[in-house]
């Protein structure tokens, strides 16, 4: 048994609506073999993971499990719920699993859920499972079984988000604000587009770089602090060992020595009363110090947060207390078996090591055992990352206390700021610096990206919510940082769809992001030139700051292999769902499809709206999933038939379709009509012999007008489309002399079959040419459809191969869809060539004047570099003279091909 590929679902997906990694195990020796086939397996199992007999599976209640190990179950489902007993083992807590057989024999998909903020290169999930197979393969043996946690549970914790960065997740959460953690980092995005902002730990995108510099050099800080009469220690910086020595002799002791662009209060030394301790801490800091006088009083750490104080905590230094029974060692033991505890920041609170130098002070050593009641310290500082405790004093803070605070985080211009004081007590009032007097309480040092964790979880006193009031103050005034986004799908009509409605959107004043098939644009530039369709794409749209709208094509293959690029959409569009893909990735059937493109329905929010083709079959069995929840949204369909009974029961409710009818496209609310354009001034559409185009169009109203776009504007930038510029390779058409040549992506029987039609209204069927490649990646029998429509539709065609062939031998693929065509129409003329350049030559060379050459094509730019190479021209500059028809120019622009004298011309589909 053996893992063979694994691939992790970033987003919502058809499985279940959070992360989740998705392993290809093959079962080899243990395929056909059930649990009940292998003596003692059961028990074994359960002696080594009891905790499996908590497992519901199907049963829905606890034992479930078990029930089906004892009645006998594939090995595949037992590795899906060991893997997820061992992540709970490790902290890790997700509960979702499933298999399902991914077609061969002994052949297993397992969906195991992650957690949310897992970063999406972690290693943990491949390691679970393979500590899973090894786990069951030893038990399935007879051979001895065991598993150790520690070190997988260390990475996750080391990979996991700390309490800090939790809190502020959880905040942004619970407002519904997406949030995106970078990498394994503290690093988040939160919100979209030109709403989103960033935050690194306890630091925003608003916290001054220079108030962060002024914090991180103590000397700095200082000089800004007390010439603004903010009471701090007298003292100052020490360069050289002379100079700290010199600022002993001054103040006096005792005095503290500290780095000066220390952190963590690491080599921070306290009460020193020696200059031999003076000296030893200067060494131990880097020679480049703080010397100061040391106060007395209560250790507290005040959190600013956009001007406001949302926390306060006294921290006590590490220690223990004796019991006259066990040693300092002991004890320390004792205290860090508190779960809350771990190392470094990633929990609440940090194991205590203890400094033995400090201990012998006290005069005690490891071994020693203090009397019942002694406390021990085992650390100079309150800092929580030489494990001490936090007790919250909010509620205590005096109103004086409060004011300081916030003048000293504005004196250092920081949004977010921690504030370390003195005090004999935090709910009396500071006594104001004064020039001849020496300070004996006051401000010691300004934090910039405090921690939080002892605000979240004090040992005593009132946890406090300080991500909220972190998340309140980038989203202010309820904001959920969430721009309108509008994702389509569907098998055909894709691209032209998202580039529609993009371009509509983009009339009512906003900056559009925008992925597609080939490219991701923002603003209408290209800014990524790639297959665009999937999550990682998405967020590259979300994610950036200029962008005002999201306009996602979402395809079937980012779908299944990485789930969705973002949680909530506003609109969902479904163009239609036919047959293509199938045989791919576990699809079998038009409805396995249906399913996996029913996703971007269901992550349709709440009140969002389903833009939904009214004449599709499948499509229209989406309103009645329950997972859609169409009853939660509003939904809007559109359609060529005025009369689809789906419509007119739609329309008698009042709802709202956009709907072709008597030449005109036109949006219906109940009763009424409302005409938009004319068929005949419709970019692509051909005058209406592509009504494919008319229904692409239909759609892309529809969602520009559900995310808010003005009516008028619509209908003017409807218009104003042009399809050699935005829609470039679907449905391109050029000239060349007396010939006209039509450029399309159509690869499937449906596109194919529209594309055809729409030759045959503007030639005639029998004036059509085809140079013609498929990719290989297609099942035999799609392959045998699409050369069926062909042959149905031309009666010469050059066949040639995709550069990629897709798993499929040279040649496979054109000597089957020739088989195929010459099956269908024995007279056939049938030439195969080398590549796309010669068969697009061979087709021009079977054309007749006033012929069309339909040219399919597996990359569009060499096509389109080709046909101007040969002199091609826009069909505007160069009429066309249709049989039996005067010359007519086809509507457009007239623009140059490939931007440099070259012409492309009207759009269609994905």
């Amino acid at each position: 048994m053996k893992i063979e590929s694994l691939r992790r679902l970033r987003g919502p997906n058809v499985y279940l609506s959070r992360p989740a990694v998705v392993a290809r195990l093959r079962l080899e020796e243990l395929t056909g073999v059930e649990t009940s086939d292998v003596t003692g397996f059961p028990e074994r199992l359960l002696r080594v993971l009891p905790g499996l007999a908590e497992h519901h599976c199907a049963a829905g209640a606890p034992g479930g499990f078990v029930s089906r190990l004892r009645g006998g179950t594939y090995f595949g489902h037992v590795t899906e719920h060991v893997c997820l007993e061992l992540s709970q083992l490790i902290g890790r807590d997700v509960s979702f699993g499933r298999t399902v057989s991914a077609g061969d024999p002994g052949c297993y998909d397992l969906i195991i859920e992650c957690p949310v903020d897992e970063a999406p290169g972690s290693r943990v999930p491949r390691e679970l499972l393979q500590a899973a197979v090894g786990l069951v393969l030893s038990v399935a043996g007879g051979r001895t079984a065991s598993w150790s946690s520690e070190e997988l549970a260390a990475r996750a914790e080391r990979e996991a988000a700390g309490p800090s960065t939790r809190a502020i997740i959880t905040a942004a959460r619970r407002r519904g604000i997406p949030v995106e953690r970078i990498d394994d980092l503290s690093l988040l995005r939160l919100g979209w587009g030109n709403r989103r902002r960033l935050a690194w730990a306890a630091m925003t995108d608003r916290t001054s770089g220079v108030g962060i510099d002024i914090a991180g050099d103590k000397q700095v800080t200082r000089r800004l602090l007390t010439a603004a009469g903010v009471p701090m220690p007298t003292g100052g910086a020490a360069a050289t060992l002379d100079d700290a020595l010199g600022w002993f002799d001054r103040l006096g002791a005792p005095v503290v020595v500290k780095p000066r662009h220390g952190r963590q209060g690491e080599n921070v030394a306290l009460h020193l009363s020696l200059p031999g301790q003076v000296e030893e801490a200067f060494r131990a800091a880097g020679e480049d110090v703080i010397v100061e006088r040391h106060l007395d009083g209560r250790d507290y750490r005040v959190l600013v947060v956009a001007g406001e104080v949302v926390a306060a905590a006294e921290r006590i230094a590490a220690h223990v207390v004796g019991d006259g029974r066990h040693t300092v060692a002991e004890l320390i033991e004792q205290v860090n078996a508190d779960p809350r505890r771990g190392d470094g920041h990633s929990r609440v609170l940090t194991r205590v090591s203890g400094d033995l130098a400090v201990v012998n002070q006290q005069g005690y050593g490891w071994d020693s055992v203090p009397p019942g009641g002694a406390t021990v310290w085992l650390a100079r500082t309150g800092n929580l990352s030489t494990g001490a405790t936090s007790h919250d004093v909010t509620d205590q803070m005096h109103p004086e206390v409060e004011r300081l605070c916030l003048r000293v985080s504005a004196l250092l211009g920081l949004d977010i700021a921690g504030i370390d004081l003195r005090l004999p007590d935090i709910a009396a009032p500071v006594p104001p610096a004064m020039s001849d007097a020496e300070v004996t309480s006051g401000v010691i040092e300004v934090n910039a990206v405090p921690g939080l964790r002892m605000h979240l979880a004090p040992v005593s006193g009132r946890p406090r919510d300080v991500g909220d009031a972190i998340v309140r103050a980038m989203f202010p005034a309820g904001s959920d940082g969430r721009i309108p986004v509008v994702a389509v799908t569907g098998t055909n009509g894709k691209t032209t769809v998202v580039r529609m409605a993009a371009h509509l959107l983009g009339g009512s004043g906003l900056r559009v992001g925008l992925t597609t098939t080939d490219d991701v644009r923002i603003d209408g530039r290209v800014v990524f030139r790639a297959d665009a369709t999937g999550p990682l794409s998405a967020q590259m749209v979300l994610g950036d700051p200029g962008v005002q709208a999201a306009v996602l094509e979402t395809a079937r293959g980012g779908l299944l292999n990485r789930g969705l690029g973002y949680d909530w959409s506003d609109v969902g569009v479904l163009t239609n769902i036919t047959a293509d893909h199938l045989g791919q990735d576990g699809l079998a059937t038009i409805e396995d499809l249906a399913h996996v493109k029913a996703l971007v329905a269901e992550r349709v929010r709440d009140g969002g709206t389903l833009v939904l083709n009214a004449d599709d079959p499948w499509v229209r069995t989406l309103v009645d999933r329950p997972r859609v929840r169409a009853d939660r949204k509003r939904v809007v369909w559109f359609g060529l038939d005025a009369n689809q009974p789906v419509v007119v029961e739609h329309l008698a409710k009042g709802g709202t379709a956009y709907l072709l009818d008597d030449g005109w496209v036109l949006q219906a609310t109940g009763a009424r009509r409302t005409p938009l354009l004319r068929v005949a001034e419709l970019p692509g559409a051909y005058g209406g012999a592509a009504p494919h185009v008319v229904a692409n169009a239909l759609a892309a109203m529809a969602a520009a007008r559900a995310v808010g776009a003005d009516h008028e504007a619509v209908c003017r930038r409807l218009a104003e489309f042009d399809p050699a510029v935005e829609n470039a390779g679907r449905g391109t058409l050029v000239r060349l002399g007396d010939i006209s040549v039509f450029v399309d992506y159509a690869h499937n029987p449906a596109a194919l079959a529209a594309t055809v039609r729409t030759l045959h209204r503007l030639w005639g069927p029998d004036r059509c040419v085809a140079a013609l490649t498929l990719p290989g990646d297609r099942r035999d029998d799609l392959l045998a459809a699409c050369a069926q429509v062909v042959a149905d539709g031309v009666d010469r065609v050059v066949l040639y191969e995709d550069e990629d062939p897709r798993g499929r031998m040279p040649g496979e693929v054109s000597s089957l869809v020739e088989r195929e065509m010459r099956a269908r129409r024995p007279k056939l003329t049938a030439l195969h060539a080398q590549d796309a350049r010669d068969a697009v030559a061979e087709a021009l060379g079977l054309a007749r004047p006033g012929d069309v050459v339909l040219v399919i094509f597996e990359k569009l730019a060499p096509v389109m570099e080709l046909l101007a190479d040969l002199g091609a021209v826009s069909a505007a500059e160069a009429p066309l003279a249709l049989p039996g028809r005067a010359p007519t120019a086809v509507r457009s622009p007239g623009r140059s091909l490939m931007g440099n004298g070259r012409v492309s011309v009207p759009g269609y589909h994905a």
